[in-house]
């Protein structure tokens, strides 16, 4: 299923419904809700639904945004604070998002699971992409720093990923109450919880629960396969009995995703082969791509991609 993220037209727009048309104009009309969504717009949202103009594919948290949040921050409040009002806070906002998916019949909620506060990430992922901006991936100098991040993390992060599984498990209930998956995103940073392990081992340990599955997130993992961290395809391989659908955008070498597809450097003919018909492909892009730019990509990923569109 082919669908549009609105976290590509949100900002520009006070109107929900107007925001919605536009994004219906260029032929999608399978949509997910995304973040930074302030509640003023709702309104508009809920005619636009009402009226039937759109298909709620999913929803992204946290959505509509803590009114207390006066910018777009999907991490505003982390599963894996230290804080553990912050947590409680995380969790609560959570679930007026699912709350919302229910409302509009979305099939999935996408999370973000938290960090590991210890690990700043202009300390760590930050310093190895612009080793990666400067051509230096294959000095001794780069080598060093990632081996560096590879150890921090290892010897910090249990814990936070431990807490990020507990809240998790709070979750669970509520969203088979709301007929709704949770989507456990693959992320840009190192020191985003979870990393490749921990990401297999939450998978494993909700392998029996319909409720939770890995949501691919193209960009971010095209990000860390620049950054030698991982091989993009083999991951997916990996990932495969787990996936249950993707946010779909480009990277252009080094660090720059959320580009349209078709401009960048992935090679989706080899990765999409690890997905089932019929799973939704959301494309989420940044508010700076061109309209004429999106239509363009989309009608030749129509022709070279039919089957991900039904």
């Amino acid at each position: 299923m082919l669908a549009f993220s609105t976290c590509w037209n949100n900002s520009r727009h006070t109107d929900g419904e107007d925001m919605i048309d536009e994004i219906l104009e260029m032929g999608f009309s399978s949509l997910e809700l995304s973040h930074g969504m302030t509640v003023a717009k709702l309104p508009g949202i809920q005619r636009a639904y009402d009226q039937g103009k759109f298909q709620c594919v999913g929803v992204h948290n946290y959505f509509p945004s803590p009114t207390e949040v006066m910018i777009d921050a999907p991490d505003a409040y982390e599963f894996s604070s230290d804080n553990v009002n912050e947590r409680n806070k995380a969790f609560r906002e959570t679930l007026k998002t699912i709350e919302m998916a229910e409302s509009f019949r979305a099939q999935y909620v996408v999370l973000h699971m938290g960090s590991v506060a210890p690990m700043p990430h202009k300390k760590w992922t930050g310093p190895l992409t612009d080793r990666l901006a400067a051509g230096e991936q294959l000095t001794d100098a780069y080598a060093d720093d990632k081996l560096a991040c590879v150890k921090k993390r290892e010897k910090t992060g249990t814990k936070y990923f431990e807490r990020a599984i507990q809240t998790l498990e709070q979750l669970i209930e509520p969203a088979q109450n709301a007929g709704v998956i949770l989507a456990v995103e693959s992320r840009s940073k190192y020191e985003d919880v979870p990393d490749e392990r921990e990401m297999i081992a939450l998978q494993e340990h909700f392998k029996h629960c319909p409720q939770v599955g890995y949501w691919h997130d193209f960009g971010h993992v095209g990000l860390k396969h620049n950054l030698g961290l991982l091989d993009h395809e083999e991951w997916l391989a990996k990932m495969e009995p787990y996936l249950i659908g993707a946010h779909v955008h480009d990277v252009q070498w080094p660090k720059r995703d959320h580009r349209v597809p078709f401009t960048g450097t992935l090679p989706y003919d080899d990765l999409l082969k690890h997905f089932k018909p019929g799973m939704p492909f959301t494309w989420e892009l940044s508010p700076t791509r061109e309209k004429s730019q999106i239509l363009e990509a989309r009608e030749v990923w129509r022709r070279k991609y039919a089957w991900t569109t039904h």
